[in-house]
C-alpha cells in the first residue's frame, strides 16, 4: 500500500474512531459490552429520529447496521481465523460508508480520501479472503 493511500485510511479510521468517541462519551453505558446505547440492532424498531433523518444518515446507518452484524460472528478461539472473519465485515462496513460519501458527499478531499479507501480495503478482504481459502476453519 502506497503512502498516500495508507494516510488516507488511517485519517477514515481516524474520523470513525473519533466520531464514535464523540457520539458514546454523550451516551449511557451499554448493557451490551461494546455496543454503545445509541446503536440499534438489525431488526430492532427504529426510532424517531432514525425515521426523520436524512437519506445520508440512513444509509450510513444501514451500512453500520450490516458491518456490527457481520462482525458479531461467533469465535473459533484461532486468533487468526477470528481476527479476518471480523476484519472482513469491518473492512466491508469502511466500503459502504465511502460508497455512502460518494452518493451524497460534495467535498472534493473528501471523496478522493472514499475513493482511496474502497480500493485499500477492496485488496485487503480479497487478500483476507484468499487466506481463508488457503487456512479454512478447522472443524
Amino acid at each position: 500500500m502506497n503512502n498516500h493511500v495508507r494516510a488516507a485510511v488511517l485519517a477514515a479510521i481516524t474520523l470513525a474512531a473519533l466520531s464514535g468517541l464523540q457520539a458514546s462519551a454523550q451516551l449511557p453505558a451499554s448493557p451490551m459490552p461494546g455496543m454503545p446505547m445509541n446503536h440499534t440492532m438489525p431488526g430492532m424498531a427504529m426510532s424517531q429520529a432514525d425515521a426523520d433523518a436524512s437519506p445520508s444518515s440512513k444509509a450510513f446507518k444501514a451500512a453500520d447496521d450490516r458491518m456490527m452484524l457481520g462482525m458479531m460472528a461467533p469465535r473459533t478461539g484461532n486468533a487468526d481465523q477470528d481476527f479476518v472473519a471480523s476484519m472482513i465485515p469491518h473492512h466491508q462496513g469502511a466500503i459502504d460508508m465511502a460508497k455512502v460519501e460518494l452518493q451524497y458527499g460534495k467535498d472534493p478531499m473528501l471523496r478522493k480520501l472514499a475513493e482511496a479507501v474502497i480500493a485499500a480495503q477492496e485488496k485487503e478482504i480479497a487478500e483476507m479472503r484468499a487466506w481463508q481459502k488457503q487456512y479454512p476453519i478447522a472443524r
